[in-house]
């Protein structure tokens, strides 16, 4: 039989795995958070020395290769920017999963003692009753393995993609830089 102590065990153990799953969001935030005003600030300063710099040229063209040459390193913070945001998230993410999983199996194989124990207690005559339960467990207990292999599965591709995405755009950056000295010659 299940006592008020082991219930209330159990409502504290879930109170303090949700509230880790909370500090651990929460540091993902701060980091977030500290990222921004880091980047905001460089973004700051970068923007006022171009200023000074737009305002100290003397013709068109100075002020077309200053731009151009502004571009490149824009695009490539822009990009490390993307970058340490998706790290962040990513590593995040990964962390309350990992909570998540342990405490949903530490919760598992609660639930799964105690349907033991109250089938091994119920009256004769209920046994196709308990079959139906425990096949019930077994079969959400695989849905739940396979809907957390596909989220592994999505969050791997989507890293890939990140990836691609981010060489892309970092490549095409280089490749504009030499165009635009080119044409401000």
């Amino acid at each position: 039989m299940n006592t008020p102590e082991q219930f209330a065990a159990a409502g504290k153990a879930n109170l303090e795995a949700l509230v880790l799953v909370g500090q651990t969001a929460f540091q993902g935030v701060e980091k977030l958070v500290e990222l921004n005003l880091e980047t905001t600030r460089a973004a700051m300063a970068d923007a006022v020395e171009h200023a000074k710099a737009l305002m100290a040229a003397k013709d068109a063209q100075a002020v077309f290769a200053l731009q151009s040459a502004f571009l490149q390193p824009a695009a490539e913070k822009a990009t490390a920017y993307s970058r340490q945001v998706y790290e962040i998230t990513s590593t995040t993410q990964a962390d309350v999963a990992k909570l998540v999983e342990s405490q949903f199996g530490a919760a598992q194989q609660k639930v799964v003692a105690l349907v033991d124990t109250a089938i091994k207690n119920a009256p004769a005559g209920t046994e196709n009753a308990a079959a139906l339960i425990k096949s019930a467990m077994t079969a959400a207990n695989n849905a739940l393995e396979s809907a957390q292999q596909a989220a592994k599965q999505a969050v791997t591709m989507a890293e890939a993609n990140f990836e691609a995405v981010s060489q892309s755009a970092t490549n095409a950056a280089k490749a504009a830089a030499p165009k635009a000295k080119r044409a401000a010659a």
